[in-house]
């Protein structure tokens, strides 16, 4: 099922199973299909796995959703282009994490609780998730990595005026 190299890059079109760690909650799990890892950044394609409809207020996620995600080895947070089945845009959504890493054929990013909304038409950013984040004890377990995530939620900021296509391409 998961298709590794021995140089620890997964190979574009095999499946891949992404584990975002969210200790001390479950972590959650889901299949993906990678798109390309250049040893630096991964990117993988997966349908929406979440209940059949996850209604955030400024966005809904539902079934036939299909989301392109970009994770780093180098960076602190990942981008998820989000899209309709029928490919509208929906918007984007970045998760503040550590950088990811590839174990035992996964794809294992860990979440640190601070996200940020980008809506399709970019006239909306939103910063999320940051009591979460407070609650977390991040700030006191490790504050070197709480600094870390928090310039990296600036950074999602500042690259989400231009849509990402600086970081992304396109």
């Amino acid at each position: 099922m998961h298709d590794t190299e021995s140089t620890g890059t997964l190979t574009p079109g095999s499946e891949v199973t992404v584990r975002l760690v969210k200790h001390p909650r479950p972590d959650v799990r889901y299949a993906a299909v990678v798109t390309s890892d250049d040893g630096t950044r991964i990117t993988v394609r997966a349908p929406w796995s979440g209940p059949p409809v996850r209604d955030f207020g400024f966005v809904r996620f539902e079934q036939g959703d299909v989301f392109t995600e970009h994770y780093w080895r180098d960076r602190w947070y990942s981008v998820k282009e989000v899209r309709t089945g029928d490919g509208a845009l929906k918007g984007w959504y970045c998760d503040v994490t550590r950088p990811a890493s590839v174990r035992d054929g996964a794809l294992v990013v860990q979440d640190l609780d601070l996200d940020l909304w980008l809506s399709a038409d970019r006239s909306t950013v939103l910063r999320l998730d940051e009591d979460e984040f407070q609650a977390s004890g991040i700030e006191q377990r490790d504050p070197a990595a709480a600094a870390r995530a928090r310039e990296a939620l600036d950074e999602l900021e500042q690259l989400s005026h231009d849509g990402f296509t600086g970081l992304l391409g396109g």
